[in-house]
């Protein structure tokens, strides 16, 4: 019991700065502006099972699923760096006539609401290439037993609940975050923000090939 606390809160640690649902929720709210309240709660809410799903599956099969595509983690870190390089530096040069609220939220299907709830809300932006490749290294980390023992998944699992718990509360209050700033500190909160992750897929990709650099034999880097 005492180990799958300490591996839970080795999880729930290790990710919970990575993902940063804090830090996410201005962009989350400036993206989903035209949606009304109870439709913003609703897209919050698949937004947090999708992390879920994401986190939980990357800790369990991760390392499967890239050997079988032939895929090295410090790839996926190239490739989701430049992805969330691209999504921060769209939004740093977003017009600012586009971050104000419309006059009103508009009627919107199931569809509408969840349109983009997977990309780019929950990836990159949510759960991301470093917090998708920190969840499959602990996964290949963590020690397994032959036959049927579930006890390795369990502290995957509730860690992948919190921080799928946390992601729902920031991103569901982050209205009364935006009322609280005002527009004009939600808009220095979104520069701040979009800047910050065009840095974060830097540091992504550098670490992508910085880890691909040392793969090559010696003298020719």
């Amino acid at each position: 019991m005492l180990e799958i606390v300490k591996s839970t809160i080795l999880f729930f640690s290790t990710l919970f700065p990575v993902v940063n649902p804090l830090g996410t929720a201005p962009i989350f709210l400036i993206l989903s502006r035209d949606y009304s309240s109870d439709a913003r709660t609703a897209l919050a809410r698949r937004i947090a099972m999708n992390s879920f799903f994401l986190l939980a599956g990357s800790f369990l099969i991760g390392t499967h699923v890239l050997a079988f595509f032939g895929i090295s983690i410090p790839v996926v870190q190239v490739g989701g760096g430049l992805v969330v390089m691209a999504t921060g530096w769209t939004m740093l040069n977003q017009k600012q006539e586009d971050e104000k609220p419309r006059a009103g939220p508009h009627q919107m299907t199931p569809g509408d609401i969840f349109r983009n709830a997977f990309y780019p809300l929950t990836m990159p932006l949510t759960v991301g290439p470093g917090s998708i490749s920190i969840a499959i290294t602990l996964g290949a980390n963590s020690p397994r037993h032959h036959g049927l023992n579930l006890l390795p998944f369990v502290p995957a699992i509730i860690a992948s609940v919190l921080i799928a718990l946390s992601v729902f509360l920031s991103y569901a209050s982050a209205e009364r975050l935006a009322r609280l700033l005002g527009q004009t500190g939600m808009a220095v909160i979104v520069r701040l923000s979009s800047f910050l992750l065009v840095c974060i897929g830097v540091q992504i990709l550098w670490n992508g090939v910085k880890a691909l650099l040392a793969t090559l034999p010696a003298g020719v880097h």
